[in-house]
């Protein structure tokens, strides 16, 4: 599924890090690695970590094209 979301085109990543940071959850749950998954999975139940992530996720996806901070 990573392959999956990695391959999408640059403008679905911003719209779906927009809504709710879904690329960036995804991103994080699949990376394969255990802080990243456990930091998605507390960003469900978290409301996005009040909005800080949702907001590197955007300025990263935007000026990188990819989740680069804790992925």
């Amino acid at each position: 599924m990573a392959k999956g979301i990695k391959g999408l085109d640059w403008i679905v990543k911003i719209i779906l890090v927009i809504l709710y940071d879904i690329y960036g959850i995804i991103a994080r749950v699949t990376s394969g690695k255990t802080l990243p998954a456990i930091i998605g999975v507390v960003q469900i139940f978290t409301l996005n970590l009040f909005g800080i992530l949702w907001l590197i996720d955007l300025i990263s996806v935007i000026l990188k094209k990819e989740i680069s901070v804790l992925a």
